[in-house]
């Protein structure tokens, strides 16, 4: 049984040092001076123009999260055990009376809970800006893409204890991390592009081969709770609307919320087995 008293201590101290990490504060800051700066257009003289809409803020802030957020999850998650394994910090931790289980989750939720703050500044200051200056129309798709992020950062997050549960070094897990961030942002897009010209993928197989990627879920579903149609995405766009209809948005959550659990459940039964494995060693 999991204690959840034992995993609420774990995620207050694991919160309280996320946020008084510097580079996890100069992520914050940046984050949202970018969210803020693109709530409003400027002219070449400098002079400001009327606030955008909810809407092109939110399709403004879709390109941003997904080059910072995948990052930011990615290595925060695959640094943390990885980390505490080298400094001796996690070998003290599981000396007391908890669980492998427990302390993974702890640790977790006290990241994600950083992480989410983090997003809701970057993406409150934008909205209250809009808000200020009488922008007030359309905050339903602003909302969602809000949303969107969460999920999208709490999957990152969820691969990036993945890693950190199998890396023995923080210096694997963060090159794995990396790694991955690069396949997931640049690499999946190119080398779909190029595998479906050589290849001649049908528009169908380019579709779904896209959608494995949880940015690409991300992306999809935002250009779909925004303009409520995936024209901009060329054929294979087109097929998916077609062919899914309203059912395409439902289908795109529930990919990217089983990206944040199915990580997640391997990082904790490969972390909870590695107990086993030390129990075996140590009596043999």
């Amino acid at each position: 049984m999991i204690d959840l008293a034992t995993v609420q201590a774990i995620t207050a101290k694991e919160l309280r040092d996320a946020l008084r990490n510097r580079w996890f504060v100069v992520f914050t800051v940046a984050f949202a001076g970018i969210a803020l700066a693109l709530s409003t257009m400027v002219r070449p003289t400098g002079t400001f123009t009327h606030a955008l809409s909810y809407t092109r803020t939110a399709a403004s802030l879709v390109n941003l999260v997904l080059l910072f957020v995948p990052l930011i999850g990615l290595t925060l998650g695959s640094a943390n055990l990885a980390s505490d394994r080298e400094t001796g910090a996690l070998t003290y931790l599981l000396s007391q009376p908890v669980s492998r289980v427990e302390v993974l989750l702890g640790k977790y939720f006290g990241l994600a809970g950083a992480l989410l703050a983090t997003l809701t500044l970057g993406f409150g200051a934008a909205g209250l800006a809009l808000a200020l200056q009488g922008v007030a129309q359309e905050t339903g798709s602003y909302l969602m893409t809000v949303l969107l992020a969460y999920l999208l950062a709490l999957a990152m997050l969820s691969l990036g204890f993945l890693l950190s549960s199998v890396a023995k070094k923080t210096t694997t897990a963060l090159g794995g991390a990396l790694f991955l961030w690069l396949f997931l942002v640049f690499i999946g897009d190119l080398g779909i592009m190029g595998t479906s010209v050589t290849m001649k993928f049908p528009i169908e197989g380019v579709f779904f081969v896209t959608a494995i990627n949880p940015l690409q879920m991300f992306k999809i579903a935002s250009i779909l709770s925004i303009q409520a149609n995936l024209e901009v995405l060329g054929p294979a766009g087109l097929y998916a609307t077609d062919q899914f209809g309203a059912l395409l948005l439902p289908l795109l959550l529930v990919g990217l919320l089983l990206w944040i659990v199915l990580p997640l459940l391997a990082a904790a039964t490969t972390f909870s087995r590695q107990e086993k494995f030390t129990y075996r060693e140590a009596r043999s």
